[in-house]
């Protein structure tokens, strides 16, 4: 499992945490968004944006945000470590838009 997030956004602009899910399959991406939607610290302002696995393409969820919200958002990233961790899922790293 990686994680990574997009280059720098224009001031004022979403921005996001991606984590991308090698390795599971779509009974344990069904599972984990299940636990993902279900759980209020994802709510808004925050969005989770999910990509199913396909063939030759890997599981991706990705946690979005404004900035004014990233102390949220940073909240809810490690949420969503705990989530993946409880279904399996390794979490290498994590590079939060903002952080040096």
């Amino acid at each position: 499992m990686t994680s990574s997030a997009p280059g720098p956004a224009a001031p004022g602009g979403v921005q996001g945490i991606a984590f991308t899910l090698d390795g599971v399959d779509e009974l344990a991406f069904t599972r984990i968004l299940s636990d993902v939607t279900q759980d209020p610290v994802f709510g808004k302002p925050l969005q989770i944006q999910a990509q199913e696995p396909r063939p030759g393409l890997s599981a991706r969820l990705t946690l979005a945000f404004y900035p004014q919200h990233r102390t949220q958002a940073v909240a809810a990233m490690q949420r969503l470590k705990t989530l993946l961790l409880r279904h399996g899922v390794q979490v290498d790293s994590v590079s939060v838009p903002g952080e040096n």
